[in-house]
């Protein structure tokens, strides 16, 4: 089963969400893990199981960095801000760099993330 991880910086929860519903029936196939925060949300606005990670501030990011480290990932969605990212939220540059390394695909917007599940759904 396809395996995705989902993020978003705090300005960008509510587009995730957005995303979440207009692809959930897409998504509803696949293992969805996703960090505290955005996972809770997740959680109540759709009706998707979420494998909720710790939050950002507490290390939910490197988490889910491990689980692309062991090869138990086929893609992150981690919709950031690059405007007003505040401190307390997760740093992508870490994510990007183990993504990049193992050859995991990870969208940062929502056009890459269609792209992502789209190419996702035609592989299997």
């Amino acid at each position: 089963m396809t395996r995705l991880a989902l993020i978003a910086h705090d300005e960008k929860k509510p587009d995730l969400i957005d995303f979440a519903r207009e692809h959930e029936e897409l998504l509803s196939n696949c293992e969805l893990i996703a960090t505290g925060t955005t996972g809770k949300r997740l959680g109540e606005e759709t009706d998707l199981t979420i494998e909720r990670m710790e939050s950002g501030p507490l290390g939910g990011d490197l988490m889910i960095g491990a689980e692309v480290a062991k090869g138990a990932l086929d893609g992150i969605v981690f919709l950031r801000d690059p405007l007003r990212a505040q401190p307390h939220e997760p740093d992508i540059t870490a994510l990007l760099r183990i993504c990049d390394v193992h050859d995991t695909p990870m969208a940062t917007n929502l056009t890459s993330a269609r792209y992502l599940i789209e190419g996702i759904a035609s592989d299997g």
